[in-house]
């Protein structure tokens, strides 16, 4: 591993356990999402089909909740996928180690994460206009890309200039 600069060091790897974790819990608590979503509906005053939404989002909360309990009891196997959407996340999480653990070898990893990041926007503006999802509940998605460049972001440059003198060397 190239010399990185030991409070360097240090700060790189916490802002890459922050984007670790992010992308863990992001993934892992997509496996319970009726249970959250029942959690969500009843919070909402939604959790009755019957029950009369205050607001857009309880609309939604309550729309979304009864759809997926619908579902789940008829056709379980389309919720499949939500276990494997978290185990993409749990995979991302674990290449990003390599990043953690050597940054300056494994720089492309930032490159890739910050791509991934960025990528969101368009693929849930393209799908969520291709299912119905409300453009605020995008936005929400969105969320998730431009709050995960900023660990990615203070990742790299924490690493940057040793980065940069790694390369010099001969």
């Amino acid at each position: 591993m190239a010399q990185i600069e030991p409070q360097s060091l240090k700060r790189c790897r916490f802002w890459i356990a922050v984007f670790i974790v992010g992308l863990l819990l992001s993934g892992i608590t997509a496996i319970p999402i009726e249970w959250e979503l029942r959690i969500l509906a009843d919070w909402f005053g939604v959790l009755d089909s019957n029950a009369v939404p205050e607001s857009a989002v309880a609309a939604w909360i309550g729309r979304v909740y009864h759809a997926l309990k619908e579902i789940n009891a008829e056709q379980p196997f389309v919720l499949y996928a939500f276990d494997w959407l978290a185990f993409g996340h749990v995979m991302i999480g674990l290449a990003m180690v390599g990043a953690w653990q050597d940054p300056v070898r494994n720089r492309w990893l930032f490159t890739f994460g910050k791509l991934a990041c960025v990528l969101v926007i368009p693929w849930a503006f393209a799908f969520g206009a291709l299912r119905g999802i409300p453009i605020p509940w995008r936005l929400i998605d969105c969320a998730f890309g431009v709050f995960g460049l900023l660990p990615l972001y203070l990742a790299e440059r924490a690493a940057k200039r040793q980065l940069w003198e790694a390369e010099e060397q001969p």
